[in-house]
Parts: C-alpha cells; sequence; structure tokens
C-alpha cells in the first residue's frame, strides 16, 4: 500500500464526527501520524481507535479552537507528544441556521469564532513549529458558501468567506518558505452539520436536486482529495480554493 505521508506530523481539528474524521482516516492510512482535536473527547476517541487500527500513530486532544487560552494548551500538549508539525488541517466550524434579525450577537459571534478566529488562532499558535521543514501544508475548509450565497446563512457564509480570505493572505505570506496553504470548499456532504436538511426527506430531496450530479457527496472523497493536497505531487497548489461540489458553483 502507498504511503505518500509516511514520516508526516498532521493536525486535524473538528475530528471526531463528519469530514474532519474522513480525512483523519485518510491521512492515516496514507501514513501521517494523527494529533486529533475535537471538544467531543467521547467521539474523538473513537475516531483515535479506528485511525490506530489502520496502523496510524495516533493521540486525541480535548480542545475548543475557539479559545485562545485552550489553543495555547493545545500546542503545548501536541509539540510535547510530536515535536514539530507538518499538515494543519483547520475542519472544526459550526453552523446556525436563522433569519438576520433572529441572531444573538452571542450567537453571530460563536459561528465566527468557531469557523473563521479559530482557524487563525490554530495557525499562530503552530506555525513556528511548521517552519524550517522544506514542506508543509495548510488546509482550512472553507465552504461553498465562501463562493455562492444561501438563505439563513448570514453567519456562517460570513465566516467561510473570511475564510477564504484567509487563505489566499496567508498563501502569499508563506510562499517563500515552501509552506502551502489551500482551501477545500465542500458542497453538500452528510454530515453533522447538515443533519437538519438530513432529516426532512422533502428538503433534502430538494436540496439535492439543484446538485447537477444529483447525490450527496461521499465522506472519503473529501479524504482522498486532503490527501492529495499533502502530497508532494501538490506541491504547486497554493492560495487556492478547491471545490467538491458536485457542480453546484458551475451553476
Amino acid at each position: 500500500m502507498s504511503r505518500p505521508l509516511a514520516g508526516k506530523i498532521a493536525l486535524i481539528t473538528g475530528a471526531s464526527r463528519g469530514l474532519g474524521k474522513a480525512m483523519a482516516l485518510a491521512l492515516g492510512e496514507a501514513g501521517a501520524s494523527l494529533a486529533l482535536v475535537s471538544r467531543d473527547r467521547t467521539a474523538l476517541e473513537a475516531t483515535v481507535a479506528e485511525a490506530r487500527a489502520l496502523g496510524a500513530e495516533a493521540e486525541g486532544f480535548a480542545a475548543d479552537v475557539s479559545r485562545e487560552e485552550e489553543v495555547a494548551a493545545l500546542r503545548e500538549r501536541v509539540i510535547a507528544r510530536f515535536g514539530k508539525l507538518h499538515i494543519l488541517i483547520n475542519n472544526a466550524g459550526i453552523n446556525i441556521r436563522k433569519p438576520v434579525t433572529e441572531f444573538t450577537l452571542e450567537e453571530w459571534r460563536r459561528v465566527l469564532d468557531t469557523n473563521l478566529t479559530g482557524a487563525f488562532l490554530m495557525v499562530r499558535a503552530f506555525l513556528p513549529h511548521m517552519r524550517g521543514h522544506g514542506y508543509g501544508r495548510i488546509i482550512n475548509i472553507t465552504s461553498t458558501l465562501s463562493h455562492v450565497g444561501l438563505p439563513l446563512r448570514t453567519a456562517y457564509a460570513s465566516s467561510k468567506a473570511g475564510l477564504l480570505g484567509f487563505t489566499r493572505a496567508l498563501a502569499l505570506e508563506l510562499a517563500p518558505e515552501g509552506i502551502t496553504v489551500v482551501g477545500i470548499s465542500p458542497g453538500p456532504f452528510a454530515t453533522e452539520i447538515n443533519r437538519p436538511l438530513l432529516e426532512d426527506p422533502a428538503v433534502s430531496r430538494e436540496f439535492i436536486a439543484r446538485v447537477p450530479l444529483g447525490r450527496w457527496g461521499r465522506l472519503e472523497e473529501v479524504g482522498r482529495l486532503a490527501v492529495y493536497l499533502c502530497s508532494e505531487e501538490a506541491g504547486f497548489i497554493t492560495g487556492s480554493d478547491i471545490l467538491i461540489d458536485g457542480g453546484w458553483c458551475a451553476q
């Protein structure tokens, strides 16, 4: 079995379920050692166990990426365990769907703090430990809502559009060091964050009718894309955002 990421150490946030878990297992199977982060310690340990069953070195770390003090403590624990870092995947995210006039300021800030500020805090904390290796990958999980809008998603769309801007600017900042920064914009995937859509058959059918390929995305498809973007073969890709959306944004 090919292990293109052997010898690499990867940190993935939001790794207890959904796309984060899929990317963790894919990178582990490709040979990377894994530092997996989530607020949900119980679900996280299940991901760690699955990664280890695939032969990956994996450790779980409970932390909330929106809290500066928790990210600082996370950095100390991860570096004490692994010594350095090569790959950072900022995947942790939340969504609150409601009309803009019904948002409380606390709800608005919670979405932006997790989806956008959390990525900033993680990069600021871990970038010093990624430098000097002649290789580095930062992947930010953006969204099709970085590119198009949907009603009732003002906070989420704002956070993800901001994350795409952060990705592009950071890519230019780090290019001289050989560290690439790329966004992945998933379309409709059957993840926890989309449960309100999945649990309503009529809404789910209406949603998927808008996807040219006519189906929900498969989690492993994002996992395989992440492995490629972390590989040496993808070393000339930076400052880009990769849409994996079944053709949604081509319309």
